[in-house]
């Protein structure tokens, strides 16, 4: 019986040892109550993440700035972050790469039955802002009406710059004309009753950019996709899977519901509504362009506080893969 016994437990050893060489970990950091942990959340829940033989590890940060040092630091493999930001790291000696997460970044937002039709009309208005003045969404306005309105809103508006949950009780309570914010937050606002007068995607369209460049990807260092470039294929398709699903499945939101903090149907079906429309549907040679056309305004705005010495985009910026 001893050695029966014995033999189960070390086949039961062997067969877990070689089911975890199979699945291979990928830690990934992300925001506990961010949106990316919807996406990771339901890749785990529904083991799409071990169908393509591949096991995600999360690693939760209280910021995105502590995120970002944690992959520098080889801490974990992957973070989510804007490219131009890959950019500037490529720029300053970091080799980094990109692969799109998600083209949805945020959303010009104003109250109900407010006289605010166009963005011109944001000219002397207080606009809460999420960030700092070097906010990509914040850059992209600016460009937007200097070039159609001949107006710069750094000078000729009253940016207030804070965080999502203040800036949208803020407008709420009307001590900020309008609101530019994440999508996710967006979807709140437009919940409750707020108007979304005008998207970042839309922003960049205006601008003479005619195909979508998504600003939120996996970022990753350059030296391990190389080396595991299996592992990244496998993480791509197992993470758009699971943005179909959340694209089709008003089930899956109900259950993320205690993860987002609200069982609201309303919020609920803007939320998924919004992740929706940021999902990338072609990352090909056209939107790479497109990306590095949006760098240049970038840049012109931004200069050198925004991206340091990369003044172009390095094309290692964008991991060779399409679809």
């Amino acid at each position: 019986m001893f050695f029966r016994t014995a033999w189960f437990f070390l086949f039961v050893f062997v067969a877990a040892s070689a089911g975890a060489q199979e699945q291979q970990a990928i830690r990934i950091g992300l925001l506990r109550f961010g949106t990316v942990s919807w996406e990771i959340d339901t890749i785990q829940h529904h083991g799409l993440d071990r169908r393509h033989g591949i096991a995600v590890a999360p690693v939760e940060f209280a910021s995105n700035e502590a995120a970002k040092v944690a992959l520098q630091a080889r801490a974990v493999d992957l973070i989510v972050t804007d490219w131009p930001w890959v950019a500037r790291q490529r720029g300053e000696g970091g080799a980094f790469s990109f692969v799109p997460y998600s083209k949805a970044v945020g959303t010009l937002m104003v109250r109900r039955g407010s006289d605010i039709k166009t963005a011109a009309d944001l000219k002397g208005r207080r606009i809460g802002v999420v960030g700092g003045p070097l906010d990509k969404s914040w850059l992209v306005l600016r460009a937007y009406t200097q070039k159609d309105f001949g107006i710069d809103l750094a000078a000729d508006s009253e940016p207030v710059f804070g965080a999502p949950p203040l800036l949208n009780e803020e407008l709420t309570r009307g001590r900020i004309d309008a609101v530019l914010t994440y999508w996710h937050y967006a979807a709140r606002l437009e919940a409750a009753g707020a108007r979304p007068l005008l998207a970042v995607a839309d922003m960049i369209r205006k601008l003479g950019i005619a195909h979508d460049a998504p600003m939120l990807g996996y970022a990753f260092r350059e030296e391990w996709g190389a080396d595991q470039s299996k592992l990244v294929e496998s993480f791509v398709a197992a993470s758009r899977e699971a943005k179909a699903l959340l694209a089709e499945s008003k089930d899956e939101w109900a259950r993320l519901a205690p993860q987002i903090g609200s069982d609201d149907p309303a919020v609920l079906s803007a939320l998924q509504a919004g992740f929706r429309a940021g999902i990338p549907d072609q990352w090909a040679q056209a939107e790479r362009q497109a990306a590095m056309e949006l760098y240049a305004i970038l840049v012109a705005i931004g200069g050198e506080k925004l991206v340091g010495q990369a003044m172009s985009v390095d094309p290692k910026t964008f991991w060779p893969l399409t679809y």
